[in-house]
């Protein structure tokens, strides 16, 4: 989130151009999708913490040697090493809290973890916007080593190892799952920019296509699979799943517009959008708190359905944000969501990892992780490219093609009339983006109705030969 804030820096400071720059932002996406499925599976068989401690290791020596680059290219792979670094720690955080932690434990861990996320995500911002402005772009990297320094040294001190029983490695499924999920978020990155029907992205397109499909045909045959498929017989598992991925597209993009409205819209500077989120933040910390409490005594699949169906109110407030004095709705909005979000999150990724032995909590993480980043991706490509194009169409013809590319555009010309017409026709797209947020997250709501189990479902059995841990599931199944 940082990143983001530094493009201004990177473009005056280090010369980078629109192209460097996108690279520059996609590089980790695309390193970080490909790998977080072969990375779960891994730390399954040989460690999370272990996978965790590697993977911090990598994440904050990328950071060092990003903030040494004297050319775009060098950011550009030094953020792809970043990729590999997130992808091998991240699916080891959520499985290791399901190895450490049982029931009420268990479902209040993830709560914490949903909401130091959320934490991250709103403090990045308001942290870059701050470092920014008395320090160079490279702040923007100095920040994850210390932070990285910090976790391996709890890892180390606090973190009990854990691992599923040990199995060949699966490296058909390991080829097919990184070509698979790399050529899909090539092309939905490639499409807003080459175009949707460009030969770059139709062909990634059919990449993906075919080699994630021979991965679930691969999956569902070989004798020690990296991702069981059987998983998803599970209605627990595959519910959860489905209602994440509509939820993260259906909130992803327009999150993204928030913070543009707060700036371009509302005037607002990079530290006061930041700090405008905050309510959200608190928010989402009380209620994912009071869901996690309240998931005790109530099911998963109320508490999943009537936070997403809170969630839908939001989108439908901001569906209506003016241009004028907008933010004290947007506030509202933001609030509401907190509470359906909060309510629902703890639920839906509890749902999600108690459908999973133990044995296989790396990959379930890892499948929980990836399914955020290609909703996330979707969203922010799909809705983004539409919008884009709405608020194109809103503006005159005649003017100046910077103004019709983006509202930077219009109020970059300083021409009063251009920049109120941009404001308007940046609020339009939005109104049109927050109902088509308020459908996907609707639509998570019948997934949820519908597919998700009115009782718990027990994890699917291991095999024969599973560890004493795997063999203890077993026996809970039985039971």
């Amino acid at each position: 989130m940082i990143l983001n804030l530094a493009i201004p820096s990177l473009m005056s400071e280090l010369g980078a151009t629109p192209s460097d720059i996108q690279w520059i932002i996609d590089a980790y996406i695309l390193v970080f999708a490909g790998l977080l499925i072969t990375a779960g599976s891994l730390s399954d068989r040989y460690g999370r913490r272990r996978f965790l401690i590697i993977g911090l290791i990598i994440l904050g020596g990328a950071s060092g040697v990003a903030m040494l680059g004297t050319e775009p290219w060098h950011l550009v792979g030094a953020r792809a090493l970043m990729g590999v670094g997130g992808s091998i720690l991240m699916p080891s955080t959520l499985s290791i809290l399901i190895n450490v932690f049982d029931g009420p434990e268990r479902r209040k861990a993830i709560a914490v973890w949903s909401t130091v996320a959320m934490v991250g995500m709103i403090l990045g911002p308001t942290l870059g916007g701050t470092l920014l402005e008395y320090f160079s772009w490279a702040s923007a990297f100095a920040i994850n080593i210390p932070i990285a320094l910090i976790a391996i040294v709890a890892a180390v001190l606090l973190m009990p190892e854990s691992k599923g029983e040990f199995r060949p490695v699966d490296p058909v499924g390991v080829v097919l799952s990184i070509v698979g999920m790399t050529a899909l978020v090539f092309g939905v990155i490639s499409g807003p920019h080459a175009g949707w029907s460009a030969a770059q992205t139709l062909v990634a397109f059919a990449i993906a296509v075919l080699a994630l499909g021979g991965f679930v045909v691969w999956e569902s045959r070989v004798a020690h699979p990296m991702l069981p498929m059987d998983l998803f017989k599970n209605k627990e598992f595959s519910g959860a799943s489905f209602t994440i991925l509509l939820m993260t597209f259906g909130s992803g993009a327009v999150l993204l517009l928030l913070t543009q409205y707060l700036q371009f819209v509302q005037g607002m500077s990079p530290i006061e959008a930041g700090l405008a989120f905050l309510p959200y933040a608190a928010a989402t910390t009380v209620f994912n708190i009071l869901g996690a409490t309240l998931g005790q005594k109530i099911a998963n699949r109320p508490l999943i359905i009537g936070g997403m169906a809170i969630s839908v109110l939001a989108f439908v407030v901001m569906a209506f944000l003016p241009v004028d004095d907008g933010y004290w709705m947007m506030l509202a909005a933001l609030l509401i969501m907190g509470v359906g979000m909060g309510l629902a999150g703890p639920s839906v990724y509890t749902a999600l990892m108690s459908a999973v032995p133990k044995k296989h909590a790396g990959v379930g993480s890892a499948v929980n992780d990836t399914l955020q980043q290609v909703g996330a991706a979707l969203s922010v490509a799909l809705l983004g490219s539409a919008l884009a194009g709405m608020y194109t169409a809103d503006m005159a013809a005649d003017a100046p093609p910077a103004a019709r590319e983006s509202i930077a555009g219009a109020i970059a010309s300083g021409d009063p009339g251009l920049i109120a017409a941009g404001k308007e026709a940046f609020v339009s797209a939005m109104s049109f983006g927050s109902w088509v947020g308020a459908g996907f997250v609707l639509a998570a709501v019948v997934v949820g109705f519908f597919i998700l189990p009115r009782t718990a479902a027990a994890p699917a059995t291991p095999p024969t030969g599973a560890n004493d841990e795997d063999s203890h599931f077993a026996k809970a199944d039985k039971v």
